[in-house]
């Protein structure tokens, strides 16, 4: 029993328009779902993912309009590393990203930048048999596309605490405080770096909680194991396009261990995903109230099309 690496990422945005017009124009990313956060039904759920809006490249955002800037520290998870092919990937995306205004560093052999919140990001050439996770984007060849997520870096001051909870979910220690959870198709990895001294501030460009990949069938035995680790998880949660357990590991990063399914075509098509306001059952008798409060959002990648 194995998790599947990354199953997605969710951070904080307080402009969902800015958010959509970087990850979906810029980036290249689809925007393969706008629904709404299901714990607090007034604001956006925004997913932004590959093609297919697959598990292992889906970055996604709550918005809090005009909330301040948050701040990374022990506890959060701080940067997002995703994979590309090569380095002439990594060169486009240095002009790319300079020609919209971000600044980028070379750095370990990847280009580190962050989102205009200050999301920090990392593009590395990684080399896996993993499928690459690419969305279509005309300005973005796709030999040079994002291809998923490789990893998340956290701040911890004492990593060695959450040892026995990685090991009882089956991740592998790489040594230097990384650790590798993959199963039989797709694997994702987990870094523990030195906290800085100010102290963790939720807000826009800040990550909220990683989750990781796990088979439907095998969803309740990885809560069985988080307990016999000391960890507190939540029940499972039915999310509609999955389902979720929440957690805790010791360091302070909220986990969540998301099923690899039904997946975000169970009630949009694949070639419509991502156009309008979709709301899972339980919350489509809320529509009338709450989409006239959500400002609308245009997707650069339909205006294009049209």
């Amino acid at each position: 029993m194995k998790l599947e690496g990354i199953h997605h990422i969710t951070a904080i945005t307080a402009d969902a328009q800015s958010n959509v017009d970087f990850y979906a124009g810029t980036m290249g990313l689809r925007l393969v779902k706008k629904t709404v956060n299901q714990d607090n039904p007034t604001v956006y759920h925004l997913f932004f993912a590959d093609e297919k809006g697959s598990a292992g490249s889906d970055l996604t955002f709550f918005e809090f309009p005009g909330v301040p800037p948050g701040r990374a520290g022990a506890g959060d998870v701080h940067r997002i590393v995703w994979r590309v092919a090569s380095v002439a990937a990594l060169d486009f995306w240095e002009e790319r990203l300079a020609a919209n205004g971000i600044e980028t560093e070379r750095a370990g052999g990847g280009l580190r930048f962050a989102d205009p919140e200050g999301l920090a990001h990392e593009l590395a050439v990684v080399e896996v048999a993993d499928e690459p996770l690419i969305a279509d984007h005309p300005e973005v060849p796709a030999d040079h596309a994002l291809r998923g997520f490789h990893a998340v870096c956290a701040y911890s001051g004492a990593p060695d605490a959450s040892h026995s909870l990685l090991e009882a979910l089956e991740f592998e220690s790489l040594g230097e405080e990384t650790w590798e959870a993959r199963g039989a198709n797709r694997g994702g990895l987990y870094v523990y770096e030195q906290p800085p001294e100010e102290r963790s501030l939720q807000g826009a460009g800040s990550v909220h909680h990683v989750a990781w990949a796990s088979t439907l069938d095998e969803h309740e035995q990885w809560r069985d194991r988080a307990i016999s680790a000391g960890a507190n998880p939540t029940p499972v949660i039915d999310r509609f396009y999955f389902r979720s357990i929440y957690f805790r590991e010791p360091s302070g990063v909220l986990f969540e261990i998301a099923t690899l399914g039904p997946g975000f075509t169970v009630d949009e098509p694949l070639e419509h995903l991502g156009e309008k306001l979709s709301l899972p059952p339980d919350f489509e008798h809320m529509r009338a109230e709450v989409e006239p409060n959500l400002r609308p959002v245009v997707n650069p990648r339909t205006v294009s099309a049209g």
